[in-house]
């Protein structure tokens, strides 16, 4: 039973679902998994939570 876990920052459901798919396809593609056995977890994280450089993600500026 594959498992796939995604950090990122929030994005539309959308989106989401469409790597879901992918990503669940191509573990049944490469490893021959059934693709109701692979599941995908996203850990949505926000500027609060995250920090680069010691600096927190809401005080950076837009590179």
């Amino acid at each position: 039973m594959p498992i796939v876990t995604i950090q990122q920052f929030p994005r539309p459901l959308e989106q989401k679902r469409e790597l879901a798919r992918r990503i669940t396809q191509a573990f049944a593609e490469v490893y021959g998994a059934e693709e109701a056995s692979v599941q995908v977890f996203f850990s949505e994280v926000d500027g609060e939570d995250w920090a680069k450089g010691g600096v927190m993600g809401c005080d950076r500026k837009p590179e």
